[in-house]
């Protein structure tokens, strides 16, 4: 007789709300014991019943674990996870405004810290994502690929005056420079970064960014040769994803966000058939990590990106006017 079919996995719907005091901070909630990752932090929600729609649900976890009245909510990411029996939707929303003072109702402890303090070893994995993506801004530049050597001063003083005007996070690629001359510039701009609260990341280079202590973009290339995150976790990791299969590897190592590519037409890959919001989104939605639009966009397209599921555009010509 032939074999019997193995069970398909069930799919897990769970809300996440994320509630931010006047002062900041985000609300965590540990697993108690006797649960699946006893021990662990994570954001507080629960499972979406039959019937509900998503807000309800997230209302009604809300009211039964912290006693609060849900009165503004709106979508953040979903981060779906993938285990042997089971598919766990995480749902996360960003809860703008409740009723009451959140308190302990199921016994579990609790804690306000502000996101930029939390260490994410202290999260599940599926919460991690959605603290990246409360940390991560909704634009980040990368120096353009035509820039030589020689205009070393030049862009050390565009790059300052970014950092200067409070820009969050920036990628470092020069791929006409030498490695160490990028390592160079790194390090001369960090401590002006540092005071700024800029995250710099560099172009592929791991072992640069290990040694100076910030992150690194990989490349696609290097994606697939991975095994598992290449930097610690206070330290960025990003990747440079085209496609489900990449976005899939991003996750798996580690990675704290991706950038997908083309979404529009570009002048460096002119040959390229861009993605389009529709072949974007579904890829963004499914993806398990932050994912920026990469690919003819402008800052100006910030609030469209986020309305096709993601964090915010990435850049190159149009962000350094």
């Amino acid at each position: 007789m032939p074999a019997s079919a193995a069970p398909k996995p069930v799919t897990m719907h769970v809300m996440a709300g994320v509630l931010r005091d006047s002062a900041g901070r985000v609300l965590l909630a540990q697993r108690p014991p006797g649960k699946h990752l006893a021990g662990m932090w994570e954001f507080p929600g629960g499972k979406l019943e039959p019937g509900e729609t998503p807000l309800a649900a997230l209302a009604r976890e809300l009211h039964e674990e912290l006693g609060i009245t849900l009165q503004r909510a709106a979508p953040l990411i979903r981060v779906p996870r993938h285990h042997i029996d089971c598919k766990l939707l995480l749902d996360t929303w960003r809860v703008d405004q409740w009723e009451g003072t959140p308190q302990s109702r199921e016994g579990q402890a609790l804690q306000w810290l502000p996101p930029a303090q939390v260490d994410p070893a202290i999260l599940t994995l599926a919460d991690r994502a959605i603290l990246q993506a409360l940390r991560l801004p909704p634009r980040y530049p990368i120096t353009p690929a035509d820039v030589t050597p020689d205009q070393r001063d030049r862009w050390f003083g565009r790059i300052g005056r970014a950092l200067e005007r409070g820009e969050p996070m920036l990628q470092l690629r020069l791929p006409l420079w030498p490695c160490e001359l990028v390592r160079e510039l790194a390090a001369a701009l960090l401590p002006l970064a540092r005071r700024h609260g800029t995250q710099l990341l560099l172009n592929g280079d791991i072992d640069g960014a290990r040694d100076l202590g910030i992150g690194v973009q990989l490349k696609s290339i290097q994606l697939s040769t991975l095994s598992e995150r290449p930097l610690p976790l206070q330290q960025l990791v990003g990747a440079s994803c085209h496609d489900a299969a990449q976005l899939a590897q991003a996750s798996r190592i580690g990675a704290d966000f991706a950038t997908l590519s083309p979404v529009a037409a570009t002048r460096s890959h002119p040959q390229t058939l861009p993605l389009g919001w529709a072949g974007f989104e579904p890829l963004a939605e499914a993806a398990a990590l932050p994912v920026y639009a990469l690919g003819g966009m402008a800052p100006g397209q910030i609030s469209q990106a986020r309305q096709h599921s993601a964090q915010g555009v990435a850049g190159i010509h149009e962000f350094w006017p």
